[in-house]
Formats: structure tokens, sequence, C-alpha cells
């Protein structure tokens, strides 16, 4: 079945002309990102060429999709914008909230006990407002997208950092807050800076034990973390074409990694394949229509470094697979290498768990791979040495592969478990016996993210990034530093083995099956569906407008924390046991920043409150200086805000009495997170000024009352020896977002905008 194919259809009957008016625009031949970038502008046409990395751009994305855990939030703000229902195809998807700890059956019943009000709010809220609701079990939002609602082309908009996974089917698919979301669903302009274009081109093609994944592995190791950054990654080549669509989602999925704005593939015969097997013949025939303008021009991809900003070439052939980590997963190592790297580095090489799922890794294609790997260890007499996690990416997944046999495949190891079609471990989501002892050892998964304490919540487990089929390896040699290309493990008879290459199909032969797959479509009218919200839950929360600016100089400020080093969206608001209080914005503040690190002592959750000289947990400390009027800042380092798009990172502090956070620099999403919450995002005009930051400071703004676009901004901090220093700040606020500053937040401009055409 093929859901919104008569949008898709508009977006189509408008590409020809769209794309004829960008080329006089723009003036030169169009790369894929550019044609759908210029295809979705709010005001239509293109009149104008944006500047890359300069010009704020309003467009018109076509579609929206959350997950539960962010669309709690976004649904709470959305219920704030004064509208009957959402403008553009939304869906929203139970996937974060199912711990994995003993199985499939068992976790989700689990969760659907612990967690019904959640789903219930959730169920009430898109039958009201016309989204689309996949229940618990459904799936992993980003594999049910690729699935049902990814086609090439398009521009989606999602509350997930990992919407970019979409791109494996040649979208625009873009990670945002839920305020961003909510803009969108209000029927309104959503607004990104234009981003740049790193192309990079594939040649050669896969072989052995190197998959898609050793891709985006290696291109990690390139661009780091924070190397795509305000950019749109392109894949072309021949290598591009040789890949399934789902090993594209694969490599687009941990672009968010690189820091990317998303990334993206041209239209070709894999993603053909892939929309017909699901069911989507109708998209494949609307799309060949205009199949010249689902891909770069010829000129482009002939000469790439006149075109994009940046092009890295990698050749397929001589690939090798990766493993990167530990508690980055931009720190790259290719598998012969690994031993010694481990040695030197004190990593733990023996494995109790491997595990196989996610968003990134959770396809048919995926877990076909690595059963076959498993199947060739079984025939050989080989019993695996750790225990092999499995979350299958969706129920159309877990059905058809069930039925072909491959999960038969993982349980002939007898300490298989296969989990809940949900994010489980990836997300945090993982019971994992032991893990409080905090003990020191290594995993390995085939997931995107890495951070310390993400997936078990021990902050001394060293997390690996593999494929799912060297994941499978590994569980079975039980180090680290097996290499299958070369090394040999010992069966049951003593004797010396060597694995197989991994096999697998890149789509089920006999079609996709499913018997439920656990959708929920909204009433046509939901005007009598009633929402109920206890206010004595501690679950859930109706949200308050934030208050608007003063128009004055914020004065007399402290400093709550001095953020040293990595501080990500994990460290600013952690995901795991806090999960279920995404709805409730007051309770789950109480974990704000109590995963950083303070420059002034190394601890983490220990700062001092300049009010009684007592150190204390951030999130205690900074609402004692709320309860006193005092507002607050955060001083931060480079990347502040890597990772997950959850705007609970920005949201906390705003509620929590922060008025500005000042670092080097800022992860794209949470940048926007903070404009759009109210807040004052600031960087360093001099990067060397973080040092000058002391931990009893008093903090002056001097020019915010002329806060206007280009205008830097300058903060007098009064240290406790009577000197002081003024600190010179960048910020990148266009008029609009200075606006949302004023009102208080995007939101309260909405509401406003509501009420008056009400």
């Amino acid at each position: 079945m093929t859901f919104d194919i008569d949008m898709i259809k508009k977006v189509y009957e408008r590409y020809p002309e769209r794309i004829a008016t960008a080329r006089i625009a723009v003036g030169k031949p169009l790369t894929l990102a550019e044609k759908i970038l210029y295809s979705h502008l709010w005001e239509g046409g293109a009149t104008q060429s944006f500047a890359r990395g300069n010009s704020y751009v309003d467009f018109a994305p076509d579609r929206v999709a959350m997950q539960d855990a962010t669309a709690q939030m976004a649904l709470l703000q959305f219920m704030q914008a004064g509208k009957a229902k959402v403008a553009v195809p939304s869906t929203a998807h139970a996937d974060h909230l199912i711990q994995a700890k003993v199985g499939a059956e068992k976790d989700l019943q689990e969760s659907l006990n612990k967690n019904s009000e959640v789903f219930n709010f959730l169920s009430s809220v898109c039958d009201k407002y016309g989204i689309g609701f996949w229940k618990p079990g459904a799936g992993i939002i980003h594999q049910v997208v690729l699935e049902n609602y990814a086609f090439p082309g398009g521009m989606m908009i999602g509350t997930d950092s990992h919407t970019v996974n979409a791109g494996g089917l040649g979208m625009v698919a873009i990670g945002v807050g839920g305020a961003d979301a909510v803009d969108v669903m209000a029927g309104m302009p959503w607004e990104l800076k234009m981003p740049k274009l790193i192309g990079i081109k594939l040649t050669g093609r896969l072989n052995g034990w190197t998959s898609a994944k050793d891709i985006i592995l290696k291109v990690a190791g390139i661009l780091t973390v924070k190397g795509g950054t305000g950019c749109i990654v392109e894949y072309f080549g021949e290598g591009a074409t040789s890949l399934s669509a789902t090993g594209k989602g694969t490599i687009c999925n941990m672009g968010a990694e690189i820091g990317a704005t998303t990334s993206t593939f041209g239209y070709d015969d894999s993603m053909r394949r892939y929309l017909s097997a699901t069911g989507r013949q109708d998209v494949v025939d609307a799309a060949d229509k205009i199949a010249e303008h689902l891909t770069g021009d010829t000129e482009v991809y002939a000469n790439p470094k006149k075109y994009f900003d940046e092009v890295i070439e990698i050749d397929l052939n001589t690939l090798t697979p990766h493993l990167n980590g530990p508690f980055t997963p931009d720190l790259a190592t290719p598998v012969a290498e690994f031993h010694d790297k481990a040695i030197a580095n004190d990593w733990p090489i023996n494995i109790e768990w491997a595990l196989i799922g996610s968003c990134t890794n959770s396809s048919y294609e995926d877990l076909s791979r690595a059963a076959s790997v498993v199947e060739d260890a079984v025939a050989k007499g080989v019993k695996p040495k750790a225990i092999l996690g499995i979350n299958p990416g969706s129920e159309q997944v877990r059905f058809t592969a069930e039925r072909d046999g491959f999960l038969d495949s993982f349980r002939k190891f007898e300490n298989a478990r296969i989990f809940t079609n949900a994010c489980g471990p990836c997300i945090g989501q993982w019971d994992r016996e032991g893990a409080e002892k905090g003990e020191k050892n290594s995993i390995i998964h085939s997931f995107n993210r890495n951070f310390a304490k993400r997936a078990d919540g021990n902050p001394n487990t060293n997390a690996f990034v593999a494929s799912p089929e060297l994941v499978a390896a590994i569980a079975i040699a039980g180090r680290l530093d097996f290499n299958p290309i070369t090394d040999t493990l010992t069966n049951e008879s003593g004797e010396q083995i060597k694995l197989n290459e991994p096999s697998g199909k890149e789509l089920p032969p006999k079609g996709f099956a499913v018997g439920d797959n656990g959708y929920q479509e909204p009433s046509h009218d939901g005007s009598s569906v009633q929402i109920n919200v206890n206010p004595n839950s501690d679950r859930l929360q109706l949200l308050s407008p934030f208050k608007a600016w003063d128009g004055k100089n914020i004065t007399n400020a402290k400093v709550l924390i001095k953020a040293f080093g990595k501080c990500t969206t994990d460290h600013i608001s952690m995901a795991g046991p806090w999960l279920k209080y995404r709805g409730h914005l007051d309770n789950i503040s109480n974990n704000m920043l109590i995963g950083a690190i303070n420059a002034y002592n190394m601890e983490t959750n220990k700062v001092k409150n300049e009010l009684t000289g007592e150190y204390g947990e951030v999130p205690a400390v900074a609402r004692a200086y709320k309860a006193a009027g005092v507002p607050t800042i955060v001083v931060g380092d480079h990347n502040y805000g890597e990772g997950s798009s959850r705007e609970h990172a920005a949201m906390e502090p705003r509620h929590l009495g922060v008025m500005a956070v000042l670092v080097k620099s800022f992860a794209r999403i949470h940048e926007t997170n903070l404009k759009k919450q109210g807040m004052l995002g600031l960087t360093f005009a001099n990067e060397e000024d973080y040092n000058k930051i002391q931990e009893d400071d008093t903090v002056n703004f001097l020019d915010l009352d002329q806060f206007s676009v280009g205008k830097q901004l300058h903060l007098e901090f009064q240290h406790k020896d009577g000197s002081s220093d003024i600190i010179v700040t960048n910020h990148t606020y266009n008029d609009a977002q200075i606006d949302w500053f004023r009102a208080g937040s995007a939101l309260n401009l909405i509401a406003k905008e509501a009420a008056r055409n009400a």
C-alpha cells in the first residue's frame, strides 16, 4: 500500500518547472541536493541563488515524522498552536519506550504495562489531529519510514537526528527539534541555512566481508563528528549505484554522526526494486516520468570539484571492514589493525555481548547476511562465545525474516535473544544484567552511536560500531580483534575452521509479508476526540508558555557550569531511564547537564552554588538560582549539543532559568533548538576566552538591548578579585529568530498568530 500517493504525484508534477527556474537562478548544472532544495522553496519557483552556508531559506517539507520520545513534547507544543489538524502528512512511531531485557514478547508487554499512559496520549493526539500512529512493536521509526513513506526527491523533517535514514531512497530528510516540526505541521514555512555540499564519489564494488556500513565508518574517520556540520552529503558514482536501497539508508543514517544536515543518493534501480518490493510500484511509475530530475546532473558528477564544496573519493574494491570507537563514532579502525590498537589503548578485547539492530542496520538484508554467518558457524561446529541480541527493524521485517528462517538461524545459538522491533539498547533501553557494577568491558554493535553510558548506562563500557555481519562473527569468536578475513576458530572437534564470507538477500525472494503492521489510521474528523492529561501525572505535563524577553540587558547572571570537552545531547539530557519523563518538562529537567564534566573540578553533576558557597547537583543548583531570580548561563566547548535532535536539551535549561549558552561551536540541530525555545546561543569570537571564565564570575550583558542581525554581543565577566574581562561573542540569529527570542519562543509567535486569525 502507498501512503499519500496524491501528495507524491503533486510533488513530481511541479518538479520540471521548478528545476527549470532553479537552473536559471543558479546558472549552472545542479546537484541532486540542490534540485530537491530548490523544488521545495516555500515561495515556489526559485527567483534567486542562495549562498551556501550563509543564506537562511524557507522551505515547504512534504511530511513530518516523530518518534514517541520526542513526539510527546512536539505534540504538547502543537496543542498550543491553535490548529485543528496537521497541514502536511505526519506520523508518530512508538519505538523508544520499549526496554530490551528478556525477549520480544515479554519486553513488549512490560512496556505496554509501564507506558500505557503515554501511548494512550500519543494515540489520542494523533487521532485528533490527523496524524498516523504506529503502535508499540510496529517497528523503529526510520525503518518504518523507509518501508512506507520515503520517496525519491521528497523533503521530510523528523524529530530524531536519524531521520536522515530516508536519504537511502533519495530524499532530503532532516532531523529537527519538536518546535520545527510544529511549524511545518501548523502550515508554516520551515527555515534552514542553505547547506554546503560534500560530494562523495564511490568507485568499485563492495566485496567479501565489507558492507555498506564500512563506507560510512570510513567516512566518519575522514570527516570526524563535526566535519559534515552545515552540509548535505551526496553520494554518487558506480559504487553508489551498486548498493542496495537499505545499504544506502545505513550510510545516510550515520551521516548524523559526522554532523551532516543530511545525506542522499540519486534515484536508481536499487530504489526501484525496493519501492516495488514494499508495495509502492505506483511511486516507481511516477518517479520514472521525471527520473532525470531525481539525480544530479551528468556534468556535476563528471566534474564534481566544480560543483561541491568538498569532494571525497572512496574505492570500494579496496575498502575493508572497520570497527569504530570506543566512546565516539568517528574513531575508525580497519579490522586488520584492531588488535595492535586495542593493546596500545588498553581496550578490553573479550566481549560478553554483541548486538544487531537499530535504525541503522535492521533491514531484511542486514539480518540475512548476519544469519548466513551464524549458519556457517553452526554447520562447522562452532559455538558462540558471546550473547547475540537482535532487534528487527519493523514488524514487516520480523515477520518476513521469521517466515524465511533467519530468526531460527539466530536461535541455533542457545544464548541468542530476539528483542522487540524497537530501538532497545541503541537508545539506552537495555536492562543489562550487571551493568550497575560499572566494570570495564567491551561490547560490539551495529548501531550508530557509542557515547559513554549510552547503551547500558555503564560509563566503563567500551562500545564499538561495526556491520551486522562483523558483529555476528565477533559474537562467535568472543574477541574484538577477530579478523574473519584471515583468522580461524576452533570448533567442538578441535579443528581450525575459517568462516565463509557472508551472503544474503537484498530483498525477500518470496516478497515481504506481515500480519498486523501496527498502523493506526487517524479519524477523518477528530474534533470530538478528547485528550486527557492528569495534572498529577509524573509522565505528562501540559506546557505553559515561556516568558517573553523584557527588552533589557541581562545582568548579575551566574555561570551554572563550564562544560569541559565533549558535551553531547546525551550529556545535557540523558536518555535511558529518563525517557519515561520526555512528556513532563519539569521532571525530566532533573537530568539537565548531569552528564557534563564541570571544568572547575573535572567532576560530573557537581557545581558550585554561588548563593551558598556549597556544591550541589546541576539541576538543584539551577532551581535554586531560578527561585532566587538569578539568571544563569552555560559555557561549553566545541560541537556543543552533538548527537540526538532531542529538544529537551534546550527546553530544560530554558525551564530552569538558563538565559544563554556560550560555546566554541554548536552542533546544527541543538543551536536551532535553543533559538526556537527563546534562548541565546552564542559563540566566542576568540575561543581562548573560554579560559578566562571563572567559577564564581558574575555576568553582565552590555548590549543585548541592541540585539540585531550580524551585531556582536559583549559580555562582562566580573571576577571575585574585582577584575573583569569583556568577552566578545558572535551569533547567527536573523530577524525572524530575534523575534523568537523577543517573544519568549517561536511557539509563542505561532500561538499569537493563530489567535489573531481565530
